[in-house]
């Protein structure tokens, strides 16, 4: 196994479900073509599903023992869910520090929370949760803000920025608007790509 191929074992550690195009953008593989062949030779350690017209690969049992990731994915509905993350994580350069699934506030779990320019932000993913869930979550982000439990602790001292990724523009125009008062921001996936 080569540095490259156990870089790209590492990302799918990190990441869970990768597409095609962010194999190719994290690896800095030339093209479509030459990206295909490289995870044509990784087969033994790469599983895929087919997400419509795209190929979304995550690790095998050999490709989890190579990398000693003791996290099984499957298939699931929630694979696109991921992807969109993923694209943000890409579009915000790899932040070093990037943390998945992160319980802040006690009564929270954020999709990511990352810190860049020396600043912590948190990242929400609105694929397909109902705007009731979105508003909901929202409701718990402004019962934080104004606790002013990360503005007034010694590491912050401010409220990390609210990200959001969102399907289209229709859904971003409702999230902005209840997420107005907090620090916030929401991106379609076009935006990001």
């Amino acid at each position: 196994m080569n540095q490259r191929q156990q870089g790209i074992l590492l990302s799918l550690k990190t990441l869970h479900f990768l597409n095609r195009d962010q194999i190719m953008i994290l690896h800095s593989l030339s093209s479509s073509r030459n990206t295909n062949r490289v995870l044509s030779d990784m087969k033994q350690y790469l599983s895929s599903i087919k997400e419509g017209k795209e190929t979304i690969y995550y690790l095998s049992k050999e490709g989890r023992e190579m990398v000693g990731c003791e996290r099984i994915r499957k298939k699931t509905p929630q694979v696109q869910h991921f992807i969109m993350r993923n694209q943000f994580y890409i579009f915000a350069q790899c932040p070093k520090e990037w943390k998945i699934e992160q319980k802040i506030g006690g009564q929270i779990v954020c999709d990511a929370a990352f810190k860049q320019s020396n600043k912590w932000h948190f990242l929400e993913v609105d694929n397909n949760a109902t705007m009731t869930a979105n508003k909901k979550k929202i409701e718990k982000y402004k019962k934080l803000y104004e606790s002013k439990v990360f503005q007034n602790h010694r590491d912050y001292g401010y409220f990390p920025l609210l990200l959001w990724v969102t399907t289209n523009d229709y859904r971003q125009k409702k999230l902005l608007e209840l997420c107005r008062g907090i620090p916030c921001n929401v991106f379609t996936i076009d935006d990001i790509k």
